[in-house]
């Protein structure tokens, strides 16, 4: 027979105290919801949008894709809403999260998050909701996300040099996080390219794209000598940061992607010569890119496995292990396209795999962290 309901408690309210058991009380689930959440969203849309440029054909795999898509947007809406929820009941709270030096970071995935969300809507999310409501959609994701990445990659910086006290064992690859957002609206852009009219408009966002493109490569250029400096003298840190290693792939596979991406779509935008070499340029910066990313992939999954091995901990760090990896497949796509090799096919199809499985794992760990509410408990 279940219990009863305390005197003078309303089943609802009991329900809510089960399920989030580990916290005081259910509304304290919203004091400490950072923006490092977003990186739930990122991870399951990069899924879907990976999963949709494969350079070969799965059967399922698209209605898949689309399935995962719609969980995205879904996680998308109530992460919002959750988060008003803290902006609103914790001021005081949200004000520490943007002076905190080590959760700053993070505020660049809330725009990847849309960016991702954005994308995957015109890349499966019209079989469901119509093109032309696919269309609206992203670009409301797209323009919302690309403004608030710019604000981030720049807000940040400014941050770590005028009021934050830093020093080089703080250094962590969350600091590529600001910056990296630019690259996602630069590798999700073309995708509405072509939706504008011919001309003068398409040029202007094709160059724009290149420009977020750069804004974001000579950024990642600025910080991975000190994140690299700092790993060197001292090491990763505590075993649950181990997979902010991953972190790195992300503006190594997303830069890919988006020279890759635009340009698919330069055609029509700019006259045939300078099409043609921003096609090459797509080949001659991506290929040593992925090298270098295979490169890093094989040293974090080396520390990875050291770090299980010594009882790593679940954290919403391990979200790291899924948007870094989907660049990546979304780069060698790309590059299968491109250059025609079955390698990054293979490759691209590999990664996937690897994708698919770290997602399953920590999406499941985080559902049930979540709904024990100790993901919710402030961090020690």
């Amino acid at each position: 027979m279940p219990l009863s309901d305390p005197p003078g408690v309303a089943p609802r309210e009991t329900a809510a105290r089960r399920l989030l058991g580990d916290l005081p009380h259910p509304h304290e689930a919203f004091r400490h919801l950072g923006p490092n959440w977003y990186a739930s969203v990122m991870g399951t849309a990069i899924v879907a949008n990976a999963g949709a440029t494969l350079p070969v054909r799965i059967p399922g795999l698209r209605t898949f894709a689309t399935a995962v898509w719609g969980l995205s947007l879904v996680m998308l809406v109530a992460l919002l809403a959750a988060r008003a929820v803290h902006f609103v009941r914790h001021p005081d709270q949200a004000r520490a999260h943007l002076f905190d030096p080590t959760v700053a970071p993070f505020y660049g995935c809330p725009p990847m998050a849309l960016l991702a969300v954005g994308a995957g809507t015109l890349l499966v999310g019209k079989d469901v909701i119509g093109a032309d409501a696919a269309l609206v959609l992203s670009w409301t994701l797209w323009v919302l996300g690309t403004a608030l990445g710019l604000t981030v990659a720049v807000t940040v910086p400014f941050l770590m040099i005028t009021t934050y006290e830093l020093k080089l064992r703080s250094a962590s690859t969350a600091w590529l996080l600001p910056i990296v957002a630019p690259m996602v609206s630069a590798a999700t852009g073309p995708l509405l390219i072509p939706h504008l009219p011919a001309g003068q408009w398409r040029e202007a966002m094709l160059l724009g794209c290149y420009a977020m493109f750069g804004l974001s490569l000579m950024a990642t250029l600025l910080i991975l000598p000190t994140v690299w400096a700092k790993l060197v003298q001292h090491k990763v840190g505590p075993l649950h940061m181990t997979p902010t290693l991953w972190l790195v792939l992300g503006p190594l596979g997303q830069s890919t992607t988006a020279v890759n991406s635009l340009g698919d779509v330069c055609c029509g935008a700019v006259d045939a010569q300078l099409a043609s070499a921003l096609r090459m340029f797509a080949i001659v910066y991506g290929v040593p890119v992925m090298g270098f990313a295979v490169m890093w992939m094989v040293l974090s999954a080396a520390v990875t496995v050291s770090a299980v091995a010594n009882g790593m901990p679940f954290a919403l760090t391990w979200w790291g292990f899924t948007f870094p990896v989907g660049t990546c497949v979304t780069g060698a796509s790309g590059l299968a396209l491109h250059t025609g090799l079955s390698l990054y096919s293979w490759m691209a199809v590999t990664l996937y795999a690897l994708l698919l499985g770290a997602w399953a794992v920590t999406a499941t760990r985080t559902a049930i962290g979540a709904g024990r509410g100790a993901l919710f408990l402030p961090p020690r």
